[in-house]
């Protein structure tokens, strides 16, 4: 980069020193990045090393830290309260300083804790530990919540009574069969700050992944053991996606099944985590594992997740026949219309596929701008969308798969074909808190 820059006393060093990120070429389909900037950084993560889980007041303060190998414990020993009695189980996300590149065929993610000439700032912000349920102790102004609690106050998918006790119990399970405005309002009842899943934590959250383990596949085996240079490979696995649509449904009506809280043995680690689903979905034993990446469990797979702060604007053939991407850069104004306060960024692909390209640009944006990958090429996951009849519609964005999604699944992956009032069985969301609007992203 070629920049002297200083930090306190001591002597000027290039960037160079400072930074560590991905380089891929958008021409190439193998999903495997080469590593540049600071080799250290790349064993040492000091950004990823900085996530961990927490409990956070509705005010946005940290009550407690948890125990880095064990969220049942507080950092201290002590036993931790998960249950929203001592405030949302959420992962922090530290200060990120980034930079994305494109150079001919080439294209760049580089990182850094430190403020570097040509770096933006994404600030501190959190994402909730588990997908997000529901706290209904108050009908009147539900709020969403990131808890470890069976009771009936936080029943989770359609709410369904009925089925408490039973094997399809949705007691402490992440709620769905919400729209993405209601979502979005259930989280803003928590209070200033709060939001539903959001695009920008999710970009967040997928360029730390990307850059740690030097990969655009997200489903690529996971493997705990690190390469020669103690650097991270795999990925984090097929996820919680490869359930049999029609058994899913016959079971539990394509309802989420995943207790909220799954992998809180693993800390602030990255693992996975099986869960045996009952023999009412199959007498043949079946196993799905749960990931966690660095405390953030299932960031895709088992449900949808509903994700704010972008929508499109896609037209018929012959209303224009584009598919217009619009991301809000203050989350005060997200809307489930595009306003003013939505800002065009890329155009979409127009017809479903395996994502080849994304938009990339100065924010890192991951919607795909071209398809014709595959499962194990280029980005790895799924665009789907479809072009209304007549005219134009607004789409909401959910990302990440499903339960029965199998490779179609993965961090990249997409669907566009919904208005903000979709409310499916097997859509939720996460919890975000997001202290300021940082409008200069």
């Amino acid at each position: 980069m070629g920049l002297l820059i200083g930090v306190g006393q001591t002597r000027p060093q290039f960037a160079y020193d400072y930074y560590y990120g991905i380089e891929w070429d958008s021409a190439v389909s193998n999903p495997s990045c080469t590593r540049i900037g600071k080799s250290e950084l790349h064993s040492e993560l000091p950004l990823q090393k900085m996530m961990r889980r927490c409990l956070l007041a509705d005010n946005g303060t940290v009550l407690n830290y948890l125990s880095p190998t064990d969220s049942t414990k507080l950092d201290t020993g002590a036993n931790a309260d998960l249950t929203g009695a001592h405030g949302q189980v959420m992962v922090e996300l530290p200060d990120v300083y980034i930079r994305f590149e494109a150079d001919g065929q080439k294209r760049r993610c580089l990182m850094s804790p430190y403020s570097l000439p040509g770096f933006k700032k994404w600030g501190k912000d959190y994402v909730s530990a588990w997908e997000a349920t529901v706290d209904r102790t108050t009908a009147a102004t539900p709020k969403l919540a990131s808890v470890v609690n069976t009771t009936t106050a936080f029943r989770g998918g359609g709410n369904n009574s009925a089925w408490d006790g039973t094997y399809r119990d949705l007691c402490g399970r992440p709620a769905t069969s919400i729209s993405l405005t209601n979502f979005r309002a259930y989280a803003h009842n928590r209070g200033e700050g709060w939001q539903c899943n959001t695009y920008r934590i999710h970009k967040k959250l997928w360029w730390l992944f990307a850059v740690e383990y030097a990969t655009l596949n997200s489903q690529a085996a996971y493997n705990a053991a690190l390469t020669s240079e103690g650097y991270h490979q795999g990925g984090l696995g097929d996820g919680v996606t490869t359930l049999a649509g029609a058994k899913w449904n016959t079971f539990n009506g394509y309802n989420p099944f995943v207790p909220c809280g799954h992998t809180k043995s693993l800390g602030n680690a990255t693992g996975v985590v099986d869960y045996t689903m009952p023999t009412e979905y199959d007498t043949t034993e079946t196993v799905v594992h749960v990931p966690s990446y660095r405390g953030v469990e299932n960031p895709f797979g088992h449900v949808w997740k509903w994700t704010d702060g972008i929508l499109l604007n896609i037209q018929s053939n012959d209303a224009g026949g584009r598919s217009m991407m619009y991301e809000c850069h203050d989350t005060s104004k997200y809307s489930s219309t595009i306003t003013d306060d939505y800002i065009f960024f890329a155009d979409a692909p127009r017809s479903e596929g395996y994502v080849k390209a994304i938009a990339l640009g100065d924010n890192g944006d991951i919607m795909p701008t071209a398809n014709g990958g595959g499962s194990t090429t280029y980005f790895c996951d799924y665009f789907y969308t479809n072009i209304p009849a007549s005219g134009e519609a607004t789409r909401g964005v959910l990302f990440g798969g499903s339960a029965n999604n199998g490779a179609h699944a993965g961090f990249v992956s997409a669907i566009t074909f919904s208005a903000p009032s979709y409310t499916p069985a097997s859509i939720g969301s996460r919890l975000c808190f997001e202290p300021e609007n940082r409008d200069a992203e």
